[in-house]
């Protein structure tokens, strides 16, 4: 069973985007999962064992294995990448060699990202006609961001900032909010968003029924209106044909030498 999930993830993986040089500290914590799973991670610590003389099997097995481990690992790390990367760090010495020298690289090219971090989060605007969760774990995203470069902000500060991102159609949301003395967490928070959020959808709901409602009434009394109206003037229709019979009878049944004076 272990053996099966180790190749359902190494298939998986090999349908990961590689690495071009971004998000260096994403894609790290992607290939240390997949080393640990795959038993091979402790190479990227160690040195390789030193070949000696009079050495027992346990050794030779010992350095052996930590052989096929690097191979394994520094294979990944290159199919990992994208084939310009791949050509510049192809003639690593092993596993740990590799891994050393891309840390510094990219975890610097990394720390220069942080301001634009900083920048999207204060610049995010949550906007009506979008689900409010949604938009929600997508600043959730962001701090998350945030963890990875080691960026640490008071929660307090997190969920003030979050609420004054909301739009002005929740400004009594917001005051409420500010008028309370105790702190929330951010989790708190989430959960009286996802409560806010469904009362309002509700009270649209109702609004919309009520509305329908009040256009089929006015709908029927036009139509009742127009049939009043119909049936007026077919009776008006019925009462003259009537009138018309009767006088074409009595001219019938009158002499034919009968005169009017």
């Amino acid at each position: 069973m272990v053996t099966s999930t180790i190749k359902e993830l190494s298939t998986d993986f090999t349908k990961l985007s590689r690495f071009e040089g971004g998000n260096f500290l994403r894609w790290q914590k992607k290939m240390k999962i997949l080393f640990t799973t795959l038993h091979v991670a402790c190479v990227l610590t160690t040195e390789r064992p030193n070949d000696t003389e009079g050495e027992t099997l346990e050794q030779i097995r010992s350095r052996q294995k930590w052989d096929n481990d690097d191979f394994s690992c520094m294979g990944h790390i290159l199919n990992g990448m994208s084939d310009g990367l791949f050509d510049t760090y192809q003639d690593a010495i092993s596993a740990k060699d590799l891994w050393e020298r891309l840390e510094p690289r990219y975890m610097r090219e990394d720390a220069t990202s942080k301001k634009f971090l900083v920048s999207h989060f204060n610049n995010y605007k949550i906007v009506d006609g979008k689900p409010v969760m949604q938009q929600l774990y997508e600043i959730e995203r962001l701090l998350n961001n945030f963890k990875q470069h080691k960026m640490n902000m008071d929660e307090t500060i997190i969920v003030s900032s979050i609420v004054d991102k909301f739009p002005p159609s929740w400004k009594d949301f917001k005051r409420s909010f500010k008028h309370k003395k105790e702190d929330i967490s951010l989790e708190q928070l989430g959960h009286k968003f996802c409560l806010e959020e469904e009362y309002r959808n509700q009270e649209d709901t109702k609004d919309n029924v009520q509305e329908g409602v009040h256009t089929t009434e006015n709908g029927k009394t036009k139509s009742h209106k127009k049939r009043s109206h119909y049936s007026n003037n077919s009776n008006k229709n019925k009462v003259a044909n009537k009138k018309k019979k009767v006088a074409l009878l009595l001219l019938h049944c009158l002499p034919k030498d009968a005169c009017f004076e």
